[in-house]
C-alpha cells in the first residue's frame, strides 16, 4: 500500500513519504547512530535516500521491500525533506536532510582514533585508490581496513556472496557501499545480513572524496540545488534521473496522498456504520 503517515519507531520519529518510512534525524545524530551501531556490531543496512529512491521504490517490488525492510532510511534530498516537513503531525521534530558525503565524511572524523575499522566496496580500483590515499592524508587516524571494487554485474545472491566473501576475509567494523541507486541498496541489505556489521550506501561520495566527480558548491548545497549542479555536470548520465526520476517521485506521493485520504474516508464510513 502507497502512502504518508508518520510514526514512532521507539528510536525517533519516522514519517512516510510514498509508503518509504524516513528516520527524522539531523547530520550530527545521524553520525553519532552510524557509529554507535559500528561499535555495537548491529547488522543494520542504512540508506540515504532520495526523489531517486522513492521513484525507484515505486516501479521496482524488490527494492521497495528493501526500502520497507530491516535497516534505516535517512532523507538525502530536499525534496523528500519538504514532504517529510508537511506531513509530520504538529509538534514533531523538524526533519532535515543528512546528506550521504556529509555523513560519510562525518562519520569517518568521529572515527578516528577509534577501534572502528571501515571497508569500502564500489566505484573503480582507481577511484578507491584515490579515495583512500585523500583519506588518510585527511583523516590519518581512521582505519581503513580494505577496499573492493565489485565486477560490473546484475544483483544475484551469488553477486552479494561474492563481495560479502572479499569482505569477510577482512576483519570490519562498517562497509560503505558506493554502487549507485538502487543497487546499493540491494547489496548494502544483503552484506550486513551476511556479514552483521553496519553497512551503508553512500552513491557518489567515493567518487567526490577521490575527487574524480566534481562535487557541488556549498550555496548549491545548502538552497537545496545540488541536482541543478550535478546535472549540469553530468547531462547525458544524469537528465533520466532529474527528468523522468523526478516525475516518477511526484507520480508516488501523490497516488499515496490520494490513497490515504481515500483510506480515511472509508475509515470514518465505518465508524458511522
Amino acid at each position: 500500500m502507497v502512502r504518508l503517515s508518520s510514526k514512532h519507531d521507539g528510536s525517533g520519529d519516522v514519517v512516510e513519504v510514498a509508503s518509504v518510512p524516513f528516520k527524522v534525524a539531523t547530520l550530527q545524530s545521524a553520525s553519532r547512530e552510524v557509529v554507535s551501531l559500528a561499535v555495537t556490531g548491529s547488522a543494520k543496512a542504512i540508506r540515504l535516500a532520495n526523489a531517486y529512491s522513492i521513484a525507484c521504490s515505486s516501479t521496482t517490488p524488490e527494492y521497495a521491500r528493501v526500502m520497507a525492510g530491516d535497516g534505516i532510511n535517512y532523507p538525502d534530498g530536499s525534496p523528500v525533506v519538504l514532504f517529510m516537513r508537511l506531513f509530520a503531525p504538529s509538534g514533531s521534530r523538524r526533519p532535515e536532510r543528512v546528506r550521504g558525503p556529509s555523513l560519510f565524511r562525518e562519520v569517518i572524523a568521529q572515527s578516528e582514533g577509534t577501534s572502528i575499522r571501515h571497508f569500502f566496496a564500489g566505484a573503480t580500483q582507481e577511484t578507491l585508490a584515490l579515495m583512500a590515499a585523500k583519506i588518510e592524508e585527511e583523516y590519518p587516524r581512521a582505519r581503513i581496513e580494505g577496499v573492493h571494487s565489485p565486477p560490473f554485474a546484475p544483483v544475484t545472491e551469488e553477486y552479494i556472496d561474492a563481495i560479502a566473501d572479499v569482505i569477510g576475509a577482512n576483519r570490519c567494523d562498517l562497509v560503505w557501499v558506493g554502487l549507485g541507486t538502487p543497487k546499493q541498496d540491494i547489496v548494502a541489505a544483503g552484506l550486513a545480513r551476511r556479514l552483521g556489521v553496519p553497512c551503508v550506501g553512500v552513491g557518489a561520495a567515493f567518487d567526490f572524496v577521490a575527487g574524480t566527480i566534481p562535487e557541488a558548491p556549498e550555496i548549491y548545497q545548502r538552497l537545496g540545488m545540488e541536482w541543478v549542479y550535478r546535472l549540469i555536470s553530468e547531462p547525458r548520465r544524469l537528465w533520466r534521473r532529474y527528468t523522468i526520476g523526478n516525475l516518477q517521485f511526484l507520480r508516488a506521493v501523490v497516488l499515496a496522498r490520494v490513497e490515504q485520504q481515500s483510506w480515511g474516508e472509508r475509515r470514518s464510513l465505518k465508524r458511522k456504520l
